[in-house]
């Protein structure tokens, strides 16, 4: 590789922006190639009646990965990125039962959780908020800020005192069944199997490894001024400012190699950029089934089963009879049904799950961060080319956005059947008391959509899902076994999710400069 090796990072996905972002720090020469207008990938914005959504990510947690981010480029992440603490995590309901609200503060929760299920579940709580600590503890500088690891890599980082610890992250076991012997109450075994779904995955075949989500969001989840697509687009332009040429509209039809390397890139247009090194943020399917040119296809191992897919609204209305937070989760009464019919019948299910994001709901943040129009943003960028979301144009002052999702498979969905997730959707928020008086339009998103918007994932948001002691293993690492070139992303280590992406970038940096430097 030259001393100045030309980079080419493709997609700005929050792995490549990570990762165009982290090389520039270095010094290096990038261009960033992305083939739609705006950058962000899964973070994208939809805009209903002039108001602009959050259409993917809607939560922004670990914070200290985007902060040891920018600390490269020698900036802070407060002066660039405005954010608000909530204290209110997400408000959680069943039908027939008052609903729940988690914090922050884990004794402002074992509270709430001792008035809905009693004490003994409250004191299971607190021991299940020091368990989820303790694994996030084990594995963040072992397995998540590192390069990919093997079982036995794993183990020599951690060390033979650290091996106890290894085995208390308990990877043999299911969450599902962990939470059953944790909670008395199923309502609470159902609320916080709900993190294997952050990961596409089913919480009865994805270890208990994944409670260390709940520590995960108790250690902070953060509202983001103007949505998270701001994110995406204070990296862009921080990424520009360290002098990454960024091309948006600019898609790539294959990767060239050279004598068994990387040697550039072929835009759609024709035009060719010469290469020493590509990082390729996209799912991994795209290479191994040559959507990229034959030259890749043995990058890596071609992916198997897919993760959730899901059916998306975006509603401008006027919502009655439920109390919203900002978060709030309405759960189907056979959760074990929601996940046999999306991973085994490979269709949804008839009383599904609900997440509802209510976008000008910021109330409950951290003092000095009140509720303000920052939530409402405007007139921001539609969402990106490659599918148009299904939109159903008004407009009507005073009424909230509420972006809501249920889970479905990873496969084409026929009108009918998304028409029908849509109206199972209302059904199971009119249960819960919710109704949505649709005052301003709305966008519905479905899995063929996803599949067009983002290549080769069938609809899958998540890469692959975390299933089996071995599921976190399976994910390919930042290096390809095409020399030169790297990866970034949802479907690479360490997983999904905007922090997870954001480090998988880092990650594909430093094995860059790591191999320039040999």
């Amino acid at each position: 590789m030259s001393a100045s090796p030309r980079t080419i990072v493709i997609g700005a996905g929050m792995g490549g922006l990570a990762a165009a972002f982290a090389l520039a720090a270095r010094g290096l020469p990038v261009t960033l190639v992305e083939r739609h207008a705006t950058p962000g990938g899964r973070m994208r914005h939809v805009t209903v009646a002039g108001r602009a959504f959050d259409a993917g990510p809607t939560v922004f947690t670990m914070r200290w990965v985007f902060e040891d981010l920018f600390a490269r480029a020698g900036l802070a992440l407060d002066e660039h990125l405005p954010l608000h603490r909530a204290e209110l995590l997400a408000r959680h309901s069943w039908v027939g039962s008052e609903p729940l609200d988690l914090f922050s503060d884990v004794e402002r929760s074992a509270a709430a959780i001792e008035t809905l299920s009693g004490a003994k579940d409250a004191d299971a709580y607190r021991r299940f908020a020091a368990k989820s600590e303790a694994m996030f503890d084990t594995l963040d500088t072992t397995f998540m800020r590192a390069p990919r690891p093997d079982p036995l890599t794993l183990g020599l980082r951690a060390g033979v005192g650290g091996l106890p610890g290894l085995l208390r992250t308990e990877p043999f076991s299911t969450l599902w069944a962990s939470l059953a012997r944790t909670f008395d109450d199923p309502r609470l075994r159902q609320l916080f199997a709900r993190y294997a779904t952050y990961c596409g995955s089913s919480p009865f075949r994805a270890p208990a490894t994944l409670m260390l989500i709940a520590h995960v969001e108790r250690a902070g989840v953060w509202l983001v001024e103007g949505g998270m697509q701001t994110l995406a687009r204070t990296l862009a332009e921080r990424s520009a400012a360290l002098g990454v040429d960024c091309r948006h509209g600019t898609g790539v039809a294959r990767i060239e190699t050279a004598n068994d390397r990387v040697s550039g890139v072929v835009l759609e247009d024709g035009e060719r950029l010469p290469a020493d090194a590509v990082v390729f943020n996209g799912d991994t399917a795209a290479l191994t089934t040559g959507l990229l040119g034959e030259a890749v296809t043995r990058a890596t191992r071609p992916r198997t089963d897919p993760s959730l897919s899901a059916v998306t609204r975006c509603q401008v209305a006027r919502p009655s009879g439920f109390e919203l937070a900002h978060h709030t989760v309405f759960f189907g009464g056979d959760y074990p049904d929601e996940f046999d019919a999306i991973f085994r019948r490979r269709e949804s299910t008839d009383d599904p799950t609900v997440y509802v994001c209510a976008q000008d709901r910021t109330g409950d943040v951290a003092a000095g961060s009140a509720a303000s129009d920052w939530s409402d943003t405007r007139a921001a960028p539609d969402a990106a080319p490659g599918t148009a979301p299904r939109a159903i144009p008004s407009a009507a002052p005073g009424s909230e956005r509420l972006f809501a999702l249920v889970n479905a498979p990873a496969r084409a969905h026929t009108s009918k059947e998304v028409a029908a997730a849509e109206a199972r959707m209302d059904d199971a928020l009119a249960r819960h008391g919710l109704v949505t008086d649709e005052e301003a339009g709305r966008a519905i998103t479905a899995p063929d959509d996803f599949a067009a918007l983002f290549p080769a994932t069938d609809g899958a948001l998540y890469g692959r899902p975390t299933h089996g002691w071995a599921g976190s293993f399976n994910r390919p690492g930042s290096r390809a076994r095409v020399r030169g070139l790297y990866l970034a992303g949802g479907s690479v280590h360490p997983g999904a999710g905007v922090p997870m992406a954001a480090l998988s970038g880092q990650l594909a940096a430093d094995a860059l400069v790591a191999d320039l430097e040999r």
